[in-house]
């Protein structure tokens, strides 16, 4: 991704939702996702800052217009 694309979270939810959203989002469309987990980087970093559940999945805010139903559908 280039540094000046606009990033968007859509989805916050458990590690494993995460990661199969985040394939479905690449197998069914093509997208690009980036997962962010503070609390498995806070226990890298020696501390444990959020709640294991507080995990976001981003994708480019010009992707969001494919990812949108498919990150619906997963959460129905």
């Amino acid at each position: 991704m280039k540094s000046e694309e606009k990033l968007v979270r859509v989805f916050s939810g458990s590690e494993v939702s995460v990661i199969l959203l985040k394939a479905k989002l690449e197998e069914e469309a093509g997208v690009s996702a980036i997962i962010q987990n503070d609390f498995q980087s806070g226990i890298s970093a020696g501390f444990a800052g959020s709640t294991p559940t507080g995990v976001d999945l981003y994708i480019r805010e010009g992707d969001l217009t494919m990812a949108e139903p498919i990150v619906q559908a997963f959460q129905e």
